[in-house]
């Protein structure tokens, strides 16, 4: 069954999908909403809710869930990588470039940010331009700096 419920948090409203017992996209509202999905909350989609709203009192560092990520061989290591990143922490998009192996690819990892699918929990808002500016983000420049500042107060 595919099921998608929202929620409403500092940052915004997001949207919580399931499909096949497994999380497969947190979104912000306004993005698309995943097709032939039903709004629906499922116990899993409410585990989803409750964890990230102890990641926003600031008590949980990390996140225990089954998630499904899709996306090209390449979008798949940039978001693998991006989860190494320590909370609290900020990398530029070239560093992320030569953490993957591939120091010329700052712009496509910009890409793959833009399409991660699982905000917050694969944590794209921890890259910054080189000079350590805040660049395009999903949510929105506000967000996250909102995020960031969470991050290092509860690090």
């Amino acid at each position: 069954m595919k099921s998608v419920f929202f929620y409403n948090y500092p940052v915004g409203m997001l949207g919580i999908a399931e499909d096949n017992g497994a999380i497969c996209r947190i979104f912000f509202k306004g993005e698309t909403t995943p097709a032939d999905f039903e709004t629906i909350e499922t116990p899993l989609i409410q585990k989803a809710a409750a964890q990230l709203t102890e990641y926003f009192a600031g008590k949980r560092r990390s996140f225990d869930l089954s998630l499904v990520l899709q996306g090209t061989d390449f979008q798949m290591s940039v978001w693998k990588t991006l989860q190494t990143i320590p909370i609290g922490e900020t990398r530029s998009y070239k560093d992320v470039a030569v953490m993957i192996g591939n120091p010329r690819a700052s712009r496509a990892v910009g890409m793959a940010n833009n399409r991660n699918p699982m905000v917050i929990i694969v944590p794209c808002h921890r890259v910054t331009g080189q000079d350590g500016s805040m660049t395009g983000y999903i949510g929105g420049i506000p967000a996250k700096e909102y995020l960031l500042e969470l991050e290092r107060r509860d690090a």
